[in-house]
């Protein structure tokens, strides 16, 4: 039993989903910041189409993610905790209290189809929210209305009102959720991964991992992948010395090569096909890379740096 292979199957890596609604069950939420990267994180768990009930908005740490619209309740949650700490900003822009107040009736008055910022602004400033389109005014107001549960954002990055959101549900819950999806994890590896406040995290519940076995799973997975981000602490799977090459700042994370819940090299686009670096011996992947190369439409050719 390993604490890697233990947390391939919590992501759906080495036991893959039927479907966007049961990978989201597993796993709670895939980041979605990029919808091509999205894309490939729902890939190397078994799903192709992202259609289903399913809502792409801000959630974890902030940041836009790929949710089942059940789930929700999250907003209610974590919302509050990011419209305080975004205040200041905030009121630095010009977007004082009151004027995002006013906007949040505002939205959902001229939000009547999705929209693409730019026309989003547009109309704001005909009902007298004028923010200055130049600035990062509107990337902020839009957030914080996100956070207050109004709008969400398509695939296609058009903005839409959520509609409905359910109560919020616990600190308790979410924790349940994320063990269930990152098992095995510490609670400073919760408080990393949602971003709420160390206090608010007091005081879980203990929670017990399924026992798991290396089984060769290899996967090439993409940026932003949510396997290393669920964590504060990432040396179990990825070894310090090479964790520059692929925690490359501002979360961003270098597309990289996981075999058995370890991560071996990084790979990139290549030609008709993809390069590889690996940190030791090389990975065989044959099988993973012929799989990648029909999703993205390209050959499965490999070479090495």
């Amino acid at each position: 039993m390993t604490v890697p292979a233990q947390r391939m199957r919590a992501q759906r890596l080495s036991s893959r989903a039927g479907g966007v609604v049961e990978l989201l069950d597993s796993v709670f939420a895939l980041q979605a910041q990029d919808v091509p990267a999205l894309r490939l994180a729902a890939r190397a768990r078994g799903v192709a189409s992202l259609d289903g009930p399913v809502v792409r908005t801000w959630a974890m740490r902030g940041t836009l993610h790929l949710l089942r619209r059940d789930d929700l309740w999250v907003i209610g949650l974590l919302g509050p905790v990011f419209v305080s700490a975004g205040r200041r900003r905030r009121a630095q822009l010009g977007l004082t209290d009151e004027l995002c107040a006013r906007a949040l009736p505002a939205l959902r008055e001229v939000l009547t189809e999705p929209l693409e910022r730019a026309a989003l602004v547009a109309r704001l400033a005909e009902v007298g929210i004028v923010v200055d389109p130049k600035s990062q005014a509107p990337a902020h107001l839009l957030a914080f209305a996100a956070h207050s549960g109004v709008l969400c954002r398509g695939l296609d990055d058009t903005y839409r009102l959520l509609g409905d959101v359910p109560e919020p549900g616990a600190v308790e819950r979410l924790w349940l959720r994320y063990r269930r999806a990152y098992g095995p994890a510490t609670v400073d590896d919760f408080v990393a991964w949602s971003g709420l406040p160390k206090r608010m995290a007091r005081d879980l519940p203990e929670v017990s991992d399924e026992p798991a076995e290396p089984d060769g799973t290899v996967r090439m997975l993409g940026h932003f992948d949510t396997y290393l981000l669920g964590y504060r602490d990432r040396s179990l799977v990825l070894d310090p010395e090479f964790a520059p090459l692929i925690q490359t700042g501002g979360g961003f994370l270098t597309p990289h090569v996981v075999v058995d819940g370890r991560v071996v090299a990084t790979w990139r686009r290549a030609g008709d096909g993809f390069e590889v670096r690996p940190f030791g011996d090389r990975p065989d992947l044959r099988a993973e890379a012929a799989e990648l190369g029909r999703f993205l439409g390209v050959g499965a050719d490999s070479t090495w740096r």
